[in-house]
């Protein structure tokens, strides 16, 4: 039985309990030139031939053709995970055909189904890495092989095209998987779990679209098996790596590799909504907040560590060792938006909007063709110019390249990108809610009647969002507008000409709209300093500037000519100015300090000011950082005095 309603209110997260819902794929259309409309526009007519093109070269798709032939393998091509990127692919396809037509993309999708399909054993199972002549036995590595992560990856792609356009092949081949996975790791089968999590989520939301409850038992299944270390752990890694060390309901903080543990959570939502599980939905609420008050950057990525690329402690944010994935930026997004739903509170919306702005609009070049795996806040060498004639092995190599050899992160860009304006507003039986603002048309379901908006804005690069209704139900809607957390003076001017001020949260009217309703929300965009916890010792006696909802940066191309970026200081007392889209501060510079051939980094007598010089330097938005040329970038300035 098919549950899910094809069209317009397609997204990509449909909970079958409560009335709260996200926009529909054609219930919101941002202007191609707009912040994200030109990131979307970008992303269907280059980044996804780009992708299929290096997927080709390196031979992943020619491993599912090897399966398909019944070949034997003799040296497979890619990581055992590289199947998921072909699926993540597929999925960002099928929502972009879901939401506009288009005939090169729609056979691209084709093709790339006709490829992986022979590649499906009868009884549902689908891995090009395992269980076939040459290489490895079924389910042989559950740590590392990847298998129901892959599968989760494919049933998110088929969820994307039940939604969209129905049944198709994709579908069918997600289904017998689904259906295998719960024989072979039901009560009573197999008592493990896959070291990577996401088949969770994926089960979840494969149940939610389908209506077959037992796809969501097998996920709550999948949850409360992890915690208790039934993984192997290999050398160097540690329980904790899987989130297999402590039950979920146990956990304080998100912790382990950071893309695992924030697809769980992900996952755990789903499941505590479709379960009415009130008791593990506050638990994932209380690591959200654990975890973005003390293990978070002020970017909204997530990772401090390296190593595991993971999580570190409580306080433990190194500017210039962060990880900061993409790839956990994109999970990051998909946890709040699961707790926005389920509970409606702002804070999830404003974690949301910081991570897509200065993470996942950070990752791709204007091309939609070069990207960033890791993100850190400090640069301190300038990375080489990539030249791309093949893959780059240092995801942390300080410049956009235009793919890894783990590249999960350039088709998780895509399909996010491509249902991105699904989380734009939200609509709760008759108020409608404005979350993340671009220019465009929001154009909603409410009770049977249309609430049409037309949104114009130069948001974030202005912090003025003006809103007018062109055609609205004859009874009252509530209409609710977001103001950010970072809006200290916000302002909105309604229909009847007042202005109001408004503290963040929400704005409210809940009056019968009539078309030509305007409301002018005015945030303000002046650049603020904004000071880090004292706790973290990494970047104690510095400060960051920010511009709306942007982070902004120094970078090295900006500096007067001999000043290096270690030798600037901002003024405390200074306020910074706007300029452009970013900002200019007060700051001081030191001449640069001679080079001691010989002497040791740390001396018995206090170094001597070398004394410093007055200079007004430029920030820039840090989703632009490393855009004109390779570069030496920071986020947290040091002080002057300091």
């Amino acid at each position: 039985m098919t549950t899910t309603t094809v069209g317009g209110a397609a997204a990509p997260v449909r909970p079958t309990a409560g009335t709260r819902r996200g926009a529909g794929l054609t219930e919101v259309a941002w202007d191609p030139d707009g912040f994200w409309g030109a990131r979307q526009r970008v992303n269907a007519e280059h980044t996804f031939a780009h992708c299929i093109a290096w997927m080709e070269r390196l031979g992943w798709l020619e491993n599912f053709d090897r399966v398909g032939r019944g070949e034997t393998t003799v040296e497979r091509a890619g990581w055992q995970f590289a199947d998921s990127e072909v699926y993540k692919l597929l999925e960002g396809l099928a929502w972009e055909l879901g939401r506009r037509d288009d005939a090169r993309l729609a056979e691209a999708y084709d093709a790339l189904v006709a490829r992986i399909a022979p590649a499906q054993d009868p009884d549902g199972y689908v891995g090009t890495a395992f269980g076939h002549p040459g290489l490895p036995p079924r389910y042989s590595d559950m740590s590392m092989g990847h298998e129901l992560y892959n599968m989760g990856h494919l049933m998110q792609a088929a969820v994307a095209r039940l939604r969209t356009k129905g049944e198709d092949p994709l579908v069918a081949m997600a289904r017998r998987a689904a259906d295998h996975i719960c024989r072979e790791f039901g009560e009573g089968a197999r008592e493990t779990l896959c070291g990577h999590p996401e088949v969770e989520v994926a089960l979840a939301e494969l149940g939610r679209a389908t209506g077959e409850r037992r796809y969501v038992d097998q996920a709550r299944l999948f949850l409360e098996r992890r915690g208790h270390g039934t993984l192997a752990v290999r050398p160097l890694l540690s329980a904790e790596y899987f989130q297999d060390d402590t039950p979920i309901l146990e956990a304080e903080a998100l912790r382990g590799h950071a893309v695992r543990a924030l697809y769980l959570s992900a996952g755990a939502v789903d499941v505590a909504v479709e379960t009415d599980d009130v008791a593990l939905l506050a638990v994932l609420e209380r690591q959200w907040a654990h975890t973005v008050e003390r293990r978070t950057y002020i970017t909204g990525g997530m990772g401090s560590r390296h190593q595991d690329e993971g999580f570190g402690e409580d306080w433990e944010l190194p500017p210039d060792r962060a990880y900061c994935e993409t790839c956990a930026g994109v999970a990051s997004v998909m946890f709040s938006w699961r707790l926005y739903l389920a509970t409606g509170e702002v804070r999830y919306v404003d974690l949301m909007e910081r991570t897509l702005h200065n993470v996942v609009a950070t990752a791709p070049d204007a091309t939609g063709t070069a990207f960033f795996y890791a993100n850190p806040l400090h640069e301190r060498v300038a990375g080489a110019e990539y030249a791309g004639e093949g893959v780059n092995m240092r995801a942390e190599g300080g410049v956009r390249a235009p793919w890894f050899d783990v590249s999960c992160c350039p088709t998780n860009v895509a399909r996010t990108l491509a249902s991105l304006h699904s989380y734009a507003a939200s609509v709760e039986e008759r108020t409608v809610s404005l979350l993340l603002y671009a220019p465009g048309i929001v154009d909603v379901a409410v009770d049977g009647e249309r609430l049409r908006l037309r949104v114009e804005t130069a948001y974030p690069d202005a912090g003025t969002v003006a809103v007018t209704v062109e055609e609205a139900p004859a009874a009252a809607v509530v209409l609710r507008l977001r103001v950010p957390g970072w809006s200290r003076e916000a302002t909105v001017t309604g229909p009847d000409g007042g202005a109001v001020g408004v503290a963040p949260g929400w704005f409210e009217d809940g009056r019968v709209l009539a078309a030509g309703d305007r409301y002018v929300l005015e945030l303000g965009d002046e650049p603020r300093l904004v000071w880090p916890d004292p706790r973290i010792d990494a970047v104690r006696g510095t400060v960051a500037v920010e511009r709306g909802p942007l982070v902004l940066c120094v970078e090295s191309t900006d500096l007067p000519a001999g000043v290096r970026l270690e030798d600037v200081r901002i003024d405390p007392d200074a306020v910074p100015r706007a300029s452009g889209d970013g900002a200019v501060v007060s700051a001081t510079v030191r001449p640069a300090l001679p080079d001691a051939a010989g002497a040791p980094p740390y001396q018995a007598t206090r170094p001597v000011d070398p004394g410093s010089a007055s200079s007004d330097v430029t920030l820039v938005p840090y989703h632009r950082w490393g855009e004109r040329a390779p570069s030496e970038m920071r986020v947290f300035i040091p002080v002057a005095g300091r």
